[in-house]
């Protein structure tokens, strides 16, 4: 598993987060809230697989509210599938999935699980529902042209053409 995944998977933890759907009145937070679960989401984009997902589990447990634990989820879905364990990714995507059917981001990430288990048709149905709910989302394009690449490959096709004859030149006397 590359680490090109990573970019296309992770679900970034931002610095400054306004808790809108967690809490009433939204208010702004300095720095990050949970700072395992925003170190996490920076080792996983490092391609550190195995701290990322360390560190993801640790913010999982201090979790406050349904926000934190989707990104958290969503996060150790692409940290486990760079980790060659596809069917843990896969429980974590389904987990963020089963409470929210909007999550776009773990629609990306479940298709590269998908693709990883070679569940074309399940991935397919994964890129497309998540290009529903964000259609201008480049990690889903990417995703795309991933599975495209499994299922449809381009042959490289060279074909030299040797129908022309070499140019004759005169052949000076040789040296005898």
């Amino acid at each position: 598993m590359n680490t090109h995944l990573t970019l296309l998977a992770i679900t970034l933890f931002a610095a400054a987060q306004v808790h809108a759907d967690d809490q009433a009145e939204a208010k702004t937070v300095l720095g990050p809230s949970n700072i395992y679960l925003y170190d996490g989401a920076n080792a996983l984009m490092a391609g550190d697989a195995e701290e990322g997902v360390r560190l993801t589990m640790q913010g999982l447990e201090l979790a406050q509210g349904l926000r934190e634990e989707k990104v958290g989820h969503s996060n150790l879905c692409a940290g486990f599938l760079l980790l060659g364990q596809a069917i843990t990714a896969l429980e974590h995507c389904n987990w963020v999935l089963q409470r929210d059917p909007y999550h776009w981001r773990s629609y990306n990430n479940r298709a590269l699980v998908y693709l990883h288990l070679e569940r074309f048709e399940e991935s397919e149905a994964d890129i497309r529902k998540g290009q529903e709910l964000n259609p201008r989302s480049e990690k889903l394009k990417e995703v795309k042209g991933m599975y495209l690449d499994k299922v449809e490959p381009v042959d490289e096709e060279i074909t030299i053409d040797d129908r022309r004859k070499q140019p004759q030149f005169p052949l000076e006397n040789p040296e005898q």
